[in-house]
C-alpha cells in the first residue's frame, strides 16, 4: 500500500509539473527590405515583468510610462474602459477623409484599431489588445501614465496573438506573443 502511495504521489508531480502553463513570450520582428536590416526580439513575459519596474529613465519609472501632456478633460478613462467592456461587439469609431481612414471596433472581447495611410507613409495599422491589458494599461492613477507592469502581467494570461503589425512602404513590424522561445520565419 506504502508503494502504491509514493507510486501515486510521484505520478501526480509529475503530471503537475508536465500541466504547468509554458512559459509566454512577446516577439517583435522588424524587417526593412529597403536596408536588409532585420531585427528579432524574443523576451519571456516573465523576464520583461521582472525587468519593467527595475527601470527608471526617462519616461519609464516604476512599471510605468508616461505617454506625454494626456489631457482627458474630466473624462473618466477607467468608467469609459468599463462601459466598452460591457458593451456588445461592434464598429465604435470610423473616420474616413483623404488618404487616412481609422476605425476602432470591439470584437470577441478584444478592442481592434486600423489605420491606413495612403498619403504620406502609405502604411496599414492593426493594434489588437485583449480588454484585460486594456484595462491593466489604464489601472495606474495618473491620467498622464500607462501601466506596463500591469499590461505584461495581463498578457501573461492572454491567449497566442498578434498584438500589432504596420505594414508600409519601406518596413514590416510585427509583435506578438506565443509560448514558442523563437519568432518562426
Amino acid at each position: 500500500m506504502k508503494r502504491l502511495l509514493v507510486v501515486l504521489a510521484v505520478l501526480s508531480m509529475a503530471a503537475a509539473a508536465w500541466a504547468a502553463p509554458a512559459e509566454r513570450y512577446l516577439h517583435v520582428r522588424v524587417d526593412d527590405p529597403t536596408s536588409g536590416q532585420k531585427v528579432r526580439v524574443n523576451i519571456p513575459l516573465s523576464l520583461a515583468a521582472s525587468v519593467i519596474p527595475a527601470i527608471d529613465n526617462g519616461r519609464l519609472r516604476d512599471g510605468k510610462v508616461e505617454i506625454g501632456r494626456f489631457q482627458a478633460n474630466g473624462v473618466n478613462v477607467k468608467q469609459i474602459l468599463e462601459a466598452l467592456k460591457t458593451a456588445p461587439d461592434g464598429e465604435f469609431v470610423t473616420v474616413q477623409e483623404p488618404g487616412q481612414n481609422v476605425r476602432v471596433a470591439k470584437k470577441n472581447g478584444i478592442l481592434i484599431v486600423h489605420v491606413t495611410d495612403t498619403k504620406h507613409e502609405r502604411q496599414n495599422v492593426d493594434v489588437t489588445v485583449p480588454w484585460a491589458v486594456a484595462e491593466a494599461l489604464a489601472s495606474t492613477s495618473s491620467q498622464d501614465q500607462l501601466n506596463l507592469e500591469a499590461a505584461i502581467q495581463a498578457l501573461e494570461k492572454a491567449g497566442d496573438m498578434t498584438l500589432v503589425t504596420v505594414t508600409g512602404n519601406r518596413q514590416t513590424v510585427r509583435v506578438w506573443i506565443d509560448s514558442n522561445s523563437t519568432a518562426a520565419e
